[in-house]
Formats: structure tokens, sequence, C-alpha cells
């Protein structure tokens, strides 16, 4: 028997693509049929998990039958503490991805609008579509510099959320101090500034702010945190938020009661504590930041100086060609084209060895090519 299906999901859907992940590494090792695969596309830290996460969830298993915490009693606690904050200015989310859609659920109406410098992790304009408010970007600056002035010039009676990540996804360039007291001092009270963190304890600028100050300054201003990156803990998505309690209160209202799952709590409580692993982790970052830098000096290779744990390349107009014969080769990178930067490549930092083995392959590819 056929059946027509006339069900219609919602109009604003027409507008929204489903977020294109880096490819996994079993992906590719069943693709061409490799052994090794060195995976650089999703910024994750190479050290792996810190290890006092690991103890924690192991001594937490056979507690799995119980819900978890729906309020993050511990978790809160532990993030309170370490960044002299009160409890009741955290919300914790399954990563800041839902955290993003949390505040989109809470603050965007229909026909509102978002401004999000240009180019710039694409789940802001998820969460806004979603709600059926426009996208406004904003182009970075020469250099993809963060410009201010041209964020301002953009703000309208209907802007209610101004998004920044800082570092910026795929950029790595920052936000000063500067800037951002500039950009919160000159905003409409009534906007919203979002500031995405996530890739803050990899900045080394003197002049770098998380963002965090300005909470306790009274700025309307929230503050994106993720266990994800240097804490090593991507496969357990674990986020927070920091602003002050009525905004807070706000996005509880649209939060789901069990929404951040036990083993990523009892993980993230035991990881922002250890000290050893976060301070490996920048170091080992930083170093492979100026072995990619020299090694894409020396092949002749354009790149912009990060704050973050990954660096974006100009390969030229063979960019995607490069990538896909990166893949061949069992070296997983994102190519730019995602974000409109189809010469581009981005490159996480990898591990020393790591390192090395995406420098030999991506010289052996140019010289293929007869690009160098």
């Amino acid at each position: 028997m056929n059946i027509l299906n006339n069900i219609k999901p919602r109009k604003i859907l027409d507008k929204i693509k489903p977020y294109s992940p880096g490819k996994p590494i079993w992906e590719v090792q069943k693709e061409f049929n490799l052994d090794n695969v060195v995976k650089l596309a999703s910024n994750e830290n190479p050290l792996g998990p810190s290890p006092k996460a690991l103890d924690a969830i192991s001594n937490f298993l056979t507690e799995l039958n119980r819900y978890p915490d729906a309020n993050a009693t511990l978790l809160k606690g532990a993030i309170a503490s370490y960044y002299s904050l009160k409890e009741q200015q955290l919300i914790i989310g399954n990563g800041a991805d839902e955290l993003i859609t949390l505040l989109s659920e809470t603050f965007l109406e229909p026909e509102d609008e978002i401004i999000v410098p240009s180019p710039s992790f694409s789940e802001y304009d998820f969460g806004a579509n979603l709600m059926g408010a426009k996208v406004i970007p904003v182009p970075l600056g020469e250099g993809y510099q963060f410009n201010v002035e041209a964020i301002l010039a953009h703000v309208t009676e209907q802007t209610k959320l101004v998004y920044i990540c800082s570092p910026n996804n795929p950029t790595g360039t920052y936000l000063s101090k500067r800037q951002l007291e500039q950009l919160l001092n000159y905003l409409p009270k009534k906007v919203l500034t979002v500031f995405d963190g996530a890739y803050s304890h990899f900045a080394t600028e003197f002049d770098y702010t998380n963002g965090l100050e300005y909470v306790d300054s009274g700025y309307p201003i929230i503050v994106l945190q993720t266990f994800s990156k240097i804490y090593g803990l991507a496969g357990v998505r674990v986020g927070f938020a920091v602003a002050t309690e009525d905004i807070i209160q706000s996005i509880l209202k649209v939060k789901e009661p069990f929404n951040v799952n036990t083993l990523a709590q009892v993980a993230a409580t035991a990881a922002i504590a250890d000290e050893k692993h976060v301070q490996a982790s920048h170091e080992a970052n930083k170093s492979g930041r100026e072995q990619l830098y020299k090694a894409f000096s020396e092949l002749g290779l354009q790149y912009t100086e990060s704050m973050s744990n990954f660096v974006l390349v100009k390969v030229g107009a063979e960019a995607k060609y490069v990538y896909e014969q990166l893949l061949q080769k069992g070296i997983i990178v994102r190519f730019g084209g995602v974000w409109g930067l189809t010469e581009h490549v981005r490159i996480s930092v990898g591990t020393f060895e790591e390192n090395t083995a995406l420098i030999n392959a991506l010289m052996s590819i140019l010289q293929e090519k007869d690009l160098l």
C-alpha cells in the first residue's frame, strides 16, 4: 500500500543546513584502506583527555543507573571556585553548542537580528535561523582582524545578540581587551554580547581577555566556555556559560532537566583541577604552532598567526585538491570552503609527530603538483 506523506516541516528549515563536521578517523581508514590516520581537523587536544577526568569516569561507572544531577551541583561548585564566581551566575550545557541554541530559544523572536563577524562558527547562524531571526554577517578586516566600528555600524533596532568568538574559529585571530571594552561601551544596553571563549586557554597575547571580568562589571554579556578543547573532553560534551543571575535564570527556563550526562559532569569536575594536564596542553600547543609556522614559511605558504589550537593556511586555488590528497595520505584537515575560504585549509595543532606527518605529506603533494 502506497501512503502519501503530506507532513510538512517548518518553512524556516529551508534555510538551515546541517552542521558539517570534519571526517572521523574510521571513515578515512575505510575509504582509503589505511591503517594509520592523523586527524588535525576538529581542534581536539592531541594529548588526550585529562587523566584526572578518566579516573573520575572510571570511579562513577557503577552509578549510571541513576539520572544525572539536573543542576550539575558539583560541577557548578568547581567552576565557581576556580573562577571566583557565584554558582547562580552559571549554566551548564551539553557542550557550548547546546548553550548557543538555548540562547537563541531564550532571546530571539522572528525578525530579530544577530550580528556575527564573518567568517566564524556556523552554530551562531544555526541558532538564529532556527528561531526565524536574521543573521547579519560583518566581514572581518584585513588579516581577519575584528573591526569594532564595522560591527557597531550594523546595529539596528532589531539587533538582539552580537556574537564574538575570540580567539575566532576558523581564523585564530582575537578581540583585544580594549576592543571588547569599546564594543560593550557603545552597544545599546538592550543588546546582549555573546563572548565565545572556547579557545581562550590557548591565547598568549598580553592584551587578550576571556571576557569574564565584564560579567562582574555589570555589562550585558554572557561568556561561553567548553571542556572540549584544552581539557580534552570533546567526546563527553560539556560546556558552561557565565552571566548575571537574571540572564541565567531566563535561559534555565528553556533548558532540558537532564541535559548533561553524569560522566560528563564528573569528568569536567575533575578536569578543571588538573593543572598539570592544562599546562602540558598549553605548552604543547604553543610549540606545535611554532613548528607549523616554520614549516609553512619554508613551504612559501601564507598563514594567519593564531591565538588558538589551529592555524588557517592559504594554499591557493588548489586548496580543495590539497585537502583531498591529504585525506588519501591519511591526514585529515578542514577545507576552508565551509566558511567561504576556498583557497584555505584549517589545520589543528597536533603532537610533534602528527605535525611532522602533516608537513611531510603537504610537502609531497605540493611538489607533485609543482606548487612549490
